[in-house]
């Protein structure tokens, strides 16, 4: 089904779901969502090439093989321009894989080697990704637990994505969104998904996420879908309406491969790229948020 299709399919579910007092059931745990993240931060930067980047990628192998249907690992070897050799692995969570209607969610699972956010204190230390990094696969794997307990009607790939945050954006572009590019040239065999989300620093404790700029340019519709989908799980006062930031992210990566794309994110978080990126600043009701409209999306897609 092409992604005009299948997002015209979800909005008429979802017209017909406003016309009943009931809401899709809250299956997604907020709670062990932030124990995901927590656990992801306790092995430490997960910086290709160190051991909390390998303890981590063990730890996804591990619990993504006792939940998906089918699990693809993507290895490979990636050198910079600087000449660093990263050994880098892409996660693809398949769940139904022979069904031909599909929609991917994902998120990056590495951290930055170095902070240079606009308040970072000290520039020599590692982020430790609580938020910009743990959340997004926090939230994947929540999915992974509601599509393991309950399948989806539809195929989902949930793809954990390597390299996002190696380098420099604006002066080394070829040494960011790695596991993106890869993953746009290397898309498993079958039928392609109808959308892709992108959940990126979603579990800030102030969250607000607006429409991102080149989200809407390139998927109006999926967008549309997204925000009445959280309407719908009442999560309107988080998703709000308005003009977010464009970004250069994973889904500008995989719009350039054919898919059409887009971002949830909330941007407006003042500890990106900085070493206080940590635990406390994120919190189970905002993964639980997100969380509930991801698996709105799934379930009013049957």
């Amino acid at each position: 089904m092409s992604s005009l299709k299948l997002a015209a399919a979800a909005l008429a579910s979802l017209a017909a779901c406003h016309d009943a007092p009931a809401r899709p059931p809250q299956e997604f745990d907020g709670a062990q969502a932030l124990q995901y993240a927590a656990t992801q931060v306790a092995f430490g930067p997960r910086v290709p090439n160190t051991e909390g980047h390998r303890r981590e990628a063990a730890w996804l192998d591990s619990l993504l093989r006792a939940r998906a249907d089918t699990l693809i690992v993507q290895q490979w070897t990636h050198v910079t321009a600087k000449g660093d050799s990263l050994v880098l692995t892409n996660f693809v969570a398949r769940f139904r894989p022979s069904a031909t209607e599909r929609v991917l969610f994902l998120a990056h699972w590495d951290t930055r080697p170095y902070s240079d956010g606009p308040n970072a204190k000290k520039r020599d230390v590692p982020v430790p990704g609580a938020n910009d990094g743990a959340s997004g696969v926090a939230v994947l794997l929540g999915v992974a637990d509601a599509l393991k307990r309950t399948p989806p009607g539809i195929g989902v790939d949930l793809l954990f994505v390597d390299g996002e945050d190696y380098a420099d954006f604006g002066n080394e572009p070829n040494d960011v969104l790695i596991g993106s590019r890869y993953y746009g040239t290397h898309q498993p065999p079958g039928a392609k998904p109808g959308y892709a989300v992108l959940f990126d620093m979603v579990g800030d404790r102030d969250l607000r996420i607006a429409p991102e700029g080149n989200s809407v340019i390139a998927a109006p519709e999926i967008m549309t879908m997204i925000w009445k989908t959280a309407r719908l799980v009442g999560h309107d006062s988080v998703f709000v309406d308005g003009q977010g930031t464009p970004l250069t992210d994973d889904h500008v990566e995989l719009q350039k491969a054919g898919i059409r794309a887009v971002d949830v994110v909330d941007f407006d978080y003042p500890y990106w790229h900085t070493g206080e990126d940590t635990m406390d600043k994120i919190s189970a009701a905002s993964l639980g948020v997100v969380g509930d409209v991801a698996m709105a999306l799934v379930r009013t897609a049957k």
